[in-house]
């Protein structure tokens, strides 16, 4: 659970520095930024293999002063997201107080620690000599800073959830939930921190069973702040992977009308290799096919009217009008003029884009069949 909840941390960590690089100037998404940075450089330390290599650097305890630390600036700029969603104006004043507060939570359990033998801190939350009140006052100070800033800023999601709709609505009670479930377990946490100090015992299962809650707290949390991006990026990708399938399937039918027409074929804007790839270019291209296709039916249907009325070339299938557009293009390369009036051809039922290219498409298809 700890490699996949590190790969989620590090992926919403990229993720969101991106897009502070696209708005540097925002500070709501500057905030969610340092916010996941800190959770994502926290992580590491706590692992054991990170934990070692600091201890071995700047002493036994110098990992769990750096991480708490961490997790400190975490909630910090997670609670300076929300303050400047609200108001940036007024956000400003209350930031700056939120951040002597949390300085002040800083530098106290760095005294803290300063003053107990290194060894003291070197071990984890379970294993803790509690009785020590440096050591008892290093976890609880952080402990209920922790708790009093997620539970804020999950009131607060839970607040803008109920004002918005899906899916934004579903990432933030996600992250609402995760929050409140991790400030549940920081103040489940500070009691046993005063049980122990106090000379009390806490049984294993009770703590390991608070420890998992705050890996899947956190799990939920983070999928709760990349929820909208990501699912926003996976309706981008069906979007592009269709419309590069559907400019593919239009090949048969432009590749006919272009042939006839050549004049009716619009200049690139780009005819890179990258640009073939890039969500604009295939949107670019999809676009501009489908005008090339409309041009192309509209100055072919003149060689049309002769074999049927108007209203009949309305409804024709897709294959009968297929096989009278290669009749029609045989007719045009010989130099015959054209019969009639430029009629409407292919027109869907319904007035829309979509069902427009689905039936320009169907006619595609047709041509590719009875080549």
């Amino acid at each position: 659970m700890s490699e996949t909840l590190l790969l989620i941390i590090a992926a919403a960590v990229v993720w969101r520095l991106y897009l502070w690089s696209r708005a540097p100037y925002d500070a709501p998404t500057r905030s969610v930024a340092l916010s996941l940075l800190c959770a994502g450089l926290s992580y590491p330390v706590a692992m054991p293999g990170g934990a070692t290599g600091i201890d071995t650097v700047a002493g036994h305890g110098a990992a769990k002063l750096v991480q708490n630390v961490l997790l400190l600036g975490t909630v910090y700029f997670l609670m300076c997201f929300y303050l400047y969603s609200a108001d940036e104006q007024a956000a400003r004043r209350r930031a700056r107080w939120e951040a002597v507060v949390v300085s002040v939570v800083a530098m106290a359990i760095m005294l803290a620690a300063a003053t107990v033998p290194h060894e003291a801190l070197a071990g984890s939350f379970s294993t803790a000599d509690m009785t020590i009140s440096q050591v008892a006052f290093f976890y609880a100070g952080a402990g209920l800073y922790l708790m009093y800033a997620l539970g804020a800023a999950g009131r607060w999601s839970a607040r803008y959830a109920r004002m918005s709709g899906r899916p934004h609505a579903t990432g933030l009670w996600m992250t609402a939930i995760g929050l409140g479930a991790m400030a549940v377990a920081c103040a489940v946490r500070a009691v046993f921190v005063a049980v122990r100090w106090s000379g009390g015992a806490v049984p294993d299962l009770l703590m390991n069973s608070v420890a998992v809650g705050l890996v899947v707290s956190s799990l939920l949390f983070v999928a709760g702040v990349t929820y909208s991006g990501v699912r926003a990026r996976i309706t981008a990708t069906r979007l592009w992977l269709r419309r590069r399938r559907d400019h593919r399937r239009l090949r048969p039918l432009w590749q006919l009308l272009i042939e006839v027409y050549p004049g009716n074929e619009l200049r690139p804007a780009s005819s890179g290799l990258w640009d073939r790839w890039r969500a604009r270019g295939v949107h670019r291209r999809y676009h501009r096919r489908i005008v090339e296709c409309r041009d192309g039916l509209v100055d072919i249907s003149p060689h049309l009217v002769d074999e049927d009325d108007d209203s009949d070339l309305l409804l024709l299938e897709p294959a009968e009008l297929a096989s009278r557009l290669r009749r029609a293009a045989v007719t045009i390369r010989q130099g015959s003029p054209a019969p009639g009036q430029a009629v409407p051809l292919a027109v869907p039922k319904e007035d829309d884009r979509d069902a427009d290219v689905r039936q320009l498409i169907a006619v595609s298809e047709a041509l590719r069949l009875t080549a």
